[in-house]
């Protein structure tokens, strides 16, 4: 068991960290969360019957980890500017501040969005995600999860330009 669970955390403990990170926006959060999935997934990994792929199992596993943070902190725990400032520069300072800008604007725009597009977007492009993963990480199906998903970008896109106001 001990090699299963190395096997385990060395194909999807990255998946998970950047699951985890999408939600949070903290790569300590991230990380610390992303150690304890594993730890619980160990402790029940005799349970684990198949109905999802481990990756879907492990994600569904962070989701209730995350929810208990939040719990815990009382409070939500969007990406804040203050955070993404700290993100390194690159060489150019005024391509820098153009790209910080357009990251402002995205997770604005994101905080716009109802919670459950939301999440499907950052499981699609942050934690790298099928559709068919994401339907069963929620509960829904594939063709949900990628209708969710195309009408969540397309809304992103309306509020990027202006197009779109709160609501």
């Amino acid at each position: 068991m001990a090699r299963r669970g190395e096997d385990l955390y060395e194909k999807h403990a990255q998946g998970v960290y950047r699951y985890l990170f999408s939600l949070s926006g903290e790569a300590d959060t991230a990380e610390d969360l992303t150690q304890e999935t594993f730890c619980q997934a160990l402790k029940s990994l005799d349970t684990f019957r198949g109905d999802c792929t481990p990756q879907v199992w492990l994600c569904a596993i962070a989701k209730r980890l995350w929810f208990k943070e939040l719990e815990r902190r009382k409070r939500t725990a969007p990406l804040e500017e203050e955070h993404l400032s700290r993100l390194a520069a690159p060489d150019d300072p005024a391509e820098e501040t153009e790209q910080r800008e357009k990251r402002l604007a995205l997770y604005r725009a994101m905080r716009l969005l109802d919670p459950e597009t939301r999440e499907v977007i950052y499981l699609r492009l942050a934690g790298d995600f099928s559709f068919r993963d994401i339907g069963e990480l929620m509960g829904q199906s594939e063709v949900w999860a990628r209708v969710r998903f195309y009408r969540g970008k397309e809304r992103l896109a309306k509020l990027m330009t202006g197009g779109e106001r709160n609501g």
